[in-house]
C-alpha cells in the first residue's frame, strides 16, 4: 500500500468510497441527509481539503483522508479494505506529513471514536449538532499531549 496525492479526476472514485463507507459505518445517518451531502462532498468538500489516497499493490484506491488547518476533515475506507491498516496508515500520514492534530467524530459512530482513541486522540469537547446544524452530535478530539 502506498499513499499519494489525489487529483480531481479521482473525485468520482473517492465519492464511491465515501458513500460505501458511510453506508457501512454511519447507520444513524438518515438517507435524506446522505443524499444531501453527496453532491456537497463532490462539488465542494473534496476541493477544500488536502486529499491523500491509499492505493493497494493492485493500484485500487482503498481509502482517503482530507486535512485542513490541522484537522482531519474526512477519513473514509472502502468497506472491503477495512481492518487492514488503511485508516491507521492514512491517519499516521496526516499527522506526520499534513500537520493533523484534531478530528471531529460523530458521537454515534462508536467505531470511529474507538479508532481515533486507539491512534492517540482524546475527546476534548462536544457539540450537540454537526457542521450542517443537523442533530448528529460531534465529539471534538485532539492528539493527546499536543
Amino acid at each position: 500500500m502506498h499513499i499519494e496525492t489525489v487529483d480531481q479526476s479521482q473525485y468520482p472514485q473517492l465519492l464511491t468510497i465515501w458513500e460505501a463507507s458511510v453506508r457501512a459505518t454511519h447507520d444513524f445517518l438518515a438517507e435524506a441527509d446522505l443524499l444531501e451531502l453527496k453532491p456537497l462532498i463532490l462539488e465542494q468538500y473534496f476541493a477544500a481539503v488536502d486529499l491523500r489516497a491509499a492505493k493497494g499493490s493492485d493500484g485500487e484506491l482503498q481509502g482517503f483522508c482530507g486535512v485542513s488547518d490541522g484537522n482531519i476533515e474526512m477519513l473514509f475506507i472502502a468497506p472491503e479494505a477495512r481492518g487492514q491498516g488503511v485508516g491507521a496508515r492514512l491517519t499516521t500520514y496526516a499527522i506526520e506529513h499534513q500537520g493533523a492534530t484534531k478530528v471531529d467524530v460523530n458521537e454515534q459512530n462508536v467505531q470511529a471514536l474507538g479508532f481515533y482513541e486507539h491512534v492517540g486522540f482524546a475527546v476534548v469537547s462536544r457539540s450537540p449538532v454537526d457542521g450542517q446544524g443537523k442533530p448528529y452530535p460531534l465529539l471534538h478530539m485532539e492528539l493527546a499531549g499536543r
